[in-house]
């Protein structure tokens, strides 16, 4: 995969400041308008984007349905096109940062072409996405991080997560066979070893220790969380713009260089949504029992 170096970035009317004082509430493009699921706010050059905010008010965990995972997909360019944008942060409303799939998408990818191929065309699109965004992303996660969310999550130029957040790729659970962004970015992350290891046993990890084996940039108390998320934002968008997406750039080329591997693992995993044992994944989650594969 290739991709063209991000332009030297635009003048922007937002003052800049590396202080705690953030402007709220800041007028967004109406390029945004379209989006629903997702809760956008600007705060100065900072674009924050919320997961979860219809479904915290009813005590729900942010799941990826069909809206919900278009536009994670979708909202990366719209982040690179705003001038008045240098960063964006990431973060779940609520009891954690994302919940997975919502099985009755999961569900509709299973018994309809037309619905799993166009969802293999978003899964792909997020990732790339988020690698090709020009723009630095700092992601902040707590509680339960897993599915389209955790893609942002471990994408994110800076991820920062609770000590006591507990990220799960949870495909093999499922059936399917552990695509999205596994194969792409934990090799990289965390060595092959430990890649290996969480993704076929499907074994969560708490923020700590992905923080100890390379998985997230670093922990804090949940307390501390977005205070944290957003003076890093800050930070970065006080510096300078081409150099830091220059440098973003340059490194995102390890995975851009992953891009086969990645390919091959999301063509899999979408297999597997046509086979049987995604079935019993799906039975035995709705059910809350182990699944019997065979």
């Amino acid at each position: 995969m290739t991709a063209i170096p991000p332009q030297a970035p635009t003048p922007s009317s937002t003052p800049i400041s590396s202080g705690t004082d953030n402007v709220d509430d800041a007028p967004l493009s109406p390029r945004y308008d379209r989006y629903q699921a997702l809760t956008l706010r600007r705060h100065g050059p900072i674009l924050e984007i919320v997961m979860g905010a219809q479904q915290s008010a009813n005590r729900k965990l942010a799941t990826a349905d069909a809206n919900m995972h278009r536009e994670l997909a979708e909202i990366w360019r719209d982040v690179s096109a705003d001038p008045d944008v240098r960063v964006a942060l990431i973060r779940g409303e609520g009891k954690g940062f994302s919940a997975g799939g919502d099985l009755s998408l999961v569900e509709d990818m299973a018994n309809d072409f037309a619905t799993r191929t166009r969802v293999w065309h978003e899964a792909r699109d997020l990732v790339y996405n988020v690698i090709n965004c020009d723009k630095p992303i700092v992601s902040a996660m707590h509680g339960p991080a897993v599915g389209a969310g955790l893609v942002a999550g471990l994408l994110a130029d800076i991820s920062i997560a609770a000590r006591t957040a507990r990220i799960v790729d949870g495909h093999t659970r499922l059936g399917v066979a552990a695509g999205d962004h596994a194969a792409i970015v934990w090799p990289l992350l965390c060595g092959m070893a430990k890649a290996k290891y969480y993704l076929m046993l499907c074994e969560s990890v708490s923020g700590e220790e992905a923080e100890r084996i390379g998985l997230v940039s670093l922990t804090v108390d949940e307390e501390e969380l977005v205070e944290r998320a957003f003076d890093v934002a800050r930070r970065l968008a006080a510096g300078s713009q081409t150099a830091i997406r220059w440098t973003k750039y340059a490194l995102n080329n390890w995975l851009r260089m992953a891009g086969p591997s990645f390919d091959a693992s999301l063509a899999l995993e979408f297999m597997g949504f046509a086979g049987p044992d995604v079935q019993e994944g799906v039975a035995s989650l709705r059910q809350k029992r182990p699944p019997q594969f065979e």
